[in-house]
């Protein structure tokens, strides 16, 4: 992507931060040549959450960048209040920014009275007023026919390839692991661009955030496994899986997530683990956890939505960036 971007072709053009990821919608600005809008959000005494966007909207084609992180809803409601204020104050097009999609894995209904969350949350961002949405690697793809509108699912595939080529000498003689039987459509996708094998692992919960029992299916004996999935949370099932892998002969272990969640106690387990190096994309910020452990690694995603929302503005097609890394 030409960093001297055609001025007159990014006219028109407002990209404002939420409060979730203030340091990814700088990078996005910056790569796409513009300064980040104007935006008050405070709470007031009461705990109620005020948004004031500083300046005109009008006629304008808007970006609002907001992450599923932190303190999640007031994040999601801080990003509904933004959608409502642009499109009341007549903005042209409302797009949200939304790299990792909150409350994503509830999206059916698993048990008897469970809610489906992730279409109450889809339903109320078609409320709001937004016009478009842009995501990366969405839990599961169905999300985006619980919205009427357009919604961009980008893949985080790319920059992986590109970190896994760049960065593990022994990539040829590695096998993609998927943690689990959910994530075999990506790793076979990933195994199939690298020309290499794959495997994947069986697991069995009792009860959420805990892995009960775990079968290896495929030989990862005297190779580098690369453990891939969307998203890792207390990091139980990565840290068991590179424990299984191990015991099976993999001689190093590597994990390459979308979205670094990291609640509760995964840090202390992933140091605690035998991973080479967790390496995971800057959807969620990981400056902090970067600190507390040396082995978390991070692949910035920004200049791929900052062309995405520059192909979006102008009008062209963002299929490109579904198998590329734009340059």
């Amino acid at each position: 992507m030409n960093d001297a971007l055609d001025c007159n072709k990014m006219a028109n053009i407002k990209i404002f931060s939420g409060s979730s990821h203030p340091d990814l919608s700088q990078k996005i600005a910056d790569c796409l040549g513009l300064e980040l809008g104007k935006v008050v959000t405070e709470k007031f005494s009461n705990q109620e959450t005020r948004v004031e966007i500083g300046e005109s909207v009008r006629g304008e084609d808007v970006y609002i960048v907001q992450s599923g992180c932190g303190k999640i809803n007031d994040n999601l409601m801080e990003l509904l209040f933004m959608i409502n204020a642009c499109k009341i104050a007549s903005a042209s097009r409302v797009t949200a920014v939304i790299p990792c999609f909150p409350y994503a894995r509830q999206d059916k209904k698993d048990k008897s009275r469970a809610p489906i969350s992730a279409n109450l949350v889809a339903n109320m961002l078609s409320v709001s007023g937004v016009d478009h949405i842009i995501s990366i690697d969405l839990h599961s793809s169905q999300i985006q026919g619980f919205l009427d509108i357009p919604v961009d699912n980008l893949y985080a595939e790319p920059a992986v390839l590109k970190w896994i080529k760049e960065n593990i000498p022994e990539w040829k003689n590695c096998i993609i692991v998927s943690p689990d039987a959910g994530g075999a459509k990506r790793v076979t996708s990933i195994a199939d661009r690298l020309n290499v094998d794959f495997a994947l692992i069986h697991k069995e919960r009792k009860k959420a955030n805990e892995v009960d029992h775990m079968v290896l299916v495929g030989d990862v004996t005297d190779r580098v496994s690369i453990l891939v999935d969307d998203m890792a949370d207390t990091c139980g099932t990565i840290c068991h899986a590179a424990e299984k892998l191990i015991s099976a002969g993999a001689t190093k272990v590597y994990a390459i997530l979308t979205h670094g969640i990291f609640s509760g106690s995964a840090i202390s387990r992933i140091n605690n683990a035998c991973f080479e190096a967790v390496v995971v994309t800057n959807t969620i910020p990981q400056d902090e956890k970067m600190k507390d452990c040396s082995k978390i690694q991070v692949i910035d995603i920004s200049m791929i939505l900052a062309e995405t929302i520059r192909r979006t503005h102008n009008g062209e097609s963002v299929s490109y960036l579904f198998s590329h890394v734009p340059l």
